[in-house]
C-alpha cells in the first residue's frame, strides 16, 4: 500500500491539476480571513472552506490516472487497493493545506472572543481548529468519494452533485462539519475554546463508510 501511496502523490504533483483547488482555498481565506480578528471565528470559516477543496482533490486523484495504468495496477493489486490509494492521498493532502492554513489562521488571528471581552488561549484554540479542520476534509473526502467513479460516471452530474452535497454538508442539522464548525463560532461568542471529538468521529465513521462502498464498487464497475 505504501508503494501505491507513494505512486499516487507523484500523480498528482506532477499532473499539477492541484494548483485549482489550491488556488481556491487560498482566495477563500484572503477574502474571509484578516489579520486581528476573533481566533475561533477565523478557524472556523478555515475548516469550512476546506471542504469542498477535499472533495475536487478526490475528484482529481481518482481521474488522474490513464485508464491503462489504472487497469494494470489494478490487475496487480486488486481494484479496490487501487482505488483507495487515491482517496487517501486526496484526504492527505487535504488534511495538510488544513493544517498549514490553521496554523497560520491561529498566529495572525485575535485570541479574544467575539465580544473582544474574553481572552481565548491561542493554543488550545488552533488544536481545536486542526480537529475542525480534519472533521472538513474527513467528510470532503467521503463527498468525493460518493460524488465520483464508480458511483457516479458522468461529469455533468458527478460535479453538481459534489458541489450540492459539499454545501449540504456544512449546513445540513447532523452534519460532524456543521457541529464541528458551528462549535467553534459558539464558542466564540462565549471565549469558550470546545472540543470537536464527537465530530471528528461521525466524519472519521461516516469517510470509512463512505470509501469502504467506493472500493467495494471499484472491482464490479469499469471506468
Amino acid at each position: 500500500m505504501t508503494a501505491l501511496f507513494r505512486y499516487q502523490t507523484d500523480l498528482l504533483v506532477r499532473s499539477q491539476r492541484w494548483l485549482p483547488p489550491f488556488i481556491l482555498y487560498a482566495v477563500f481565506l484572503a477574502v474571509g480571513v484578516q489579520s486581528g480578528q476573533p481566533i475561533l471565528d477565523s478557524l472556523g470559516y478555515t475548516a469550512a472552506a476546506l471542504l469542498p477543496v477535499a472533495a475536487w482533490l478526490v475528484r482529481i486523484c481518482v481521474t488522474n490516472e490513464p485508464a491503462a495504468a489504472r487497469g494494470c495496477v489494478s490487475a496487480a493489486v486488486g481494484p479496490g487497493r487501487a482505488h483507495l490509494a487515491p482517496l487517501l492521498v486526496a484526504l492527505t493532502a487535504a488534511a495538510t493545506l488544513g493544517a498549514l492554513a490553521t496554523v497560520l489562521v491561529t498566529l495572525i488571528s485575535d485570541p479574544t472572543s467575539a465580544d473582544r471581552q474574553t481572552a481565548v488561549p491561542r493554543l488550545p484554540a488552533g488544536a481545536s481548529g486542526l480537529l475542525a479542520a480534519l472533521v472538513c476534509a474527513l467528510l470532503g473526502t467521503a463527498v468525493g468519494a460518493l460524488t465520483t467513479w464508480p458511483l457516479l460516471r458522468s461529469t455533468g452530474r458527478a460535479i453538481p452533485a459534489m458541489l450540492l452535497t459539499a454545501l449540504l454538508s456544512v449546513v445540513v442539522t447532523g452534519s460532524p462539519a456543521r457541529a464541528a464548525v458551528s462549535g467553534l463560532v459558539t464558542g466564540s461568542r462565549s471565549g469558550t475554546v470546545p472540543l470537536p471529538l464527537l465530530p471528528l468521529a461521525g466524519a472519521a465513521l461516516f469517510t470509512a463508510a463512505a470509501t469502504a462502498l467506493a472500493c467495494a464498487l471499484s472491482s464490479r464497475r469499469s471506468p
